[in-house]
């Protein structure tokens, strides 16, 4: 059996063992490795879905379909369901996801256990807030069902608990009502950081989902440059529209990235050149929500050697100054990265314990894996972040301190009373050291 990596391939570590589980009623063995942990679809990145000791637990064999209430749009499915499983099933009946992450190949369990958030965060928070019910089972056996009015903080310490509450079987959700598979989106080019701004909060006043591409290596009066996309689930349409996927395929796996300072430069400057459509066009969810996911196996572009992914989130009042700061360090390295998205987060505040989502703004980069040097801009990135009073994201992290994690997440020793004694990450120990 192939070893399950992370989408980013950082870090290469391998468990003492893997066991596949293929239905929620099967018992987990005495008798393989500990520590446990779940495993889903691989979509995480870094190692809050690894170990290198004890035995990955593979949920994606939970996959069926437990109960689904058309009228109120509420489904129950099991763990190891992906999205795009589930979007599948509901958009034809008139429903979608409340709050969806920018790959539809996560798993449910995995969007659970990561409190994944969306381009809507603005207008409706994050994954947790529409989880109903879950069922967990924990390595004494006990099997416990969670909700906001039955075994509360269970509830909350899993939503966002990184898998380490134990084993998430079963996950109930509320859907939110679509007329069709479409949205009206809106795409807007601005100059610079201050017209984002400016821009965003009038975006974030009128349209459900935003969210920003900017060119992190512009300088000067060009810094923070990008384009705006805002977007709505579209009304009813008069005639019928057709949409067809032509997914793409990285054919090969290159020993070297081909993400580097002039393939990217010439990549900003032509897509931020790109058509835009200030008044509006109609697309299909696919390509407006998960992009990426048209281009499978698109993380081979970064050679064998992996990238990392990084994932902020700047208070509100120290946003501005940090973006700014965050930006300059990253064009004074000259590392840019090939997705840099910003977005601003609401005010809702987050149910899980470890949920990522706050009040602020957030951006998120990706960067190829050159060794000491990508280590040296990211420990710069880390200053500005822990000055700002910031915080990173653990479902996008291979390598963060220890002191960074504690100090955005200062729950965390409360937390772990919640941590099944028989689970562990390679991430849980290398920050709770």
């Amino acid at each position: 059996m192939t070893t399950p990596l992370s989408w980013n391939r950082l870090p290469d570590i391998s468990p003492d063992a893997i066991c596949s589980l293929t239905s929620r009623a099967t018992a987990i063995p005495d008798t393989i490795p500990r520590p446990l942990l779940p495993y889903g679809n691989g979509r995480s990145y870094g190692d809050v879905c690894l170990t290198d000791k004890g035995t990955l637990l593979l949920t994606r064999g939970l996959d069926r379909f437990i109960e689904f209430d058309r009228k109120q749009g509420r489904l129950r499915c099991e763990a190891g369901m992906t999205l795009r499983e589930i979007l599948a099933l509901v958009v034809p009946q008139g429903w979608f996801l409340a709050s969806t992450p920018g790959t539809q190949l996560a798993t449910i369990g995995g969007a659970v256990a990561n409190d994944v958030h969306g381009k809507n965060h603005h207008d409706s928070g994050c994954f947790g807030h529409h989880v109903k019910a879950l069922e967990l089972w924990r390595s004494n056996g006990e099997v416990i069902h969670c909700s906001s009015e039955r075994n509360p903080d269970w509830f909350y310490a899993t939503i966002g608990g990184l898998g380490l509450t134990g084993l998430i079987r079963w996950v109930d959700i509320q859907l939110k009502p679509i007329l069709n598979p479409w949205l009206w989106v809106q795409s807007q080019r601005f100059a610079n950081l201050g017209e984002f701004w400016t821009l965003n909060r009038e975006a974030e006043a009128n349209w459900p989902y935003t969210v920003a591409w900017i060119d992190c290596l512009a300088k000067g009066k060009s810094r923070g440059r990008g384009i705006l996309l805002a977007g709505a689930h579209a009304p009813a349409q008069s005639q019928s529209l057709n949409y067809s996927s032509h997914d793409k395929r990285m054919l090969i796996d290159p020993p070297f990235s081909m993400v580097n300072h002039f393939s990217l430069k010439a990549f900003n400057a032509l897509y931020y050149r790109q058509p835009v459509k200030p008044q509006g066009t109609l697309v299909h969810y696919a390509p407006y929500f998960y992009p990426l996911d048209a281009i499978r196996n698109w993380n081979r572009i970064y050679g064998k050697k992996g990238f990392y992914q990084y994932q902020c989130v700047i208070p509100p009042e120290n946003a501005e100054a940090a973006v700014t700061d965050l930006l300059d360090t990253i064009a004074q390295h000259g590392d840019g990265s090939f997705l840099a998205v910003l977005k601003t987060f609401g005010i809702k505040p987050s149910v899980g314990m470890l949920s990522f989502p706050r009040p602020g703004t957030t951006l998120a980069l990706d960067f190829p894996n050159r060794g000491s040097r990508t280590l040296k801009l990211l420990s710069a990135l880390d200053d500005v972040v822990r000055s700002a009073g910031g915080a990173l994201y653990p479902a996008k992290d291979a390598r963060m301190p220890a002191d960074l994690f504690q100090s955005g997440y200062p729950v965390w020793q409360e937390f772990s009373k919640f941590v099944d004694p028989q689970f562990s990450s390679s991430f849980w120990r290398r920050v709770t050291v």
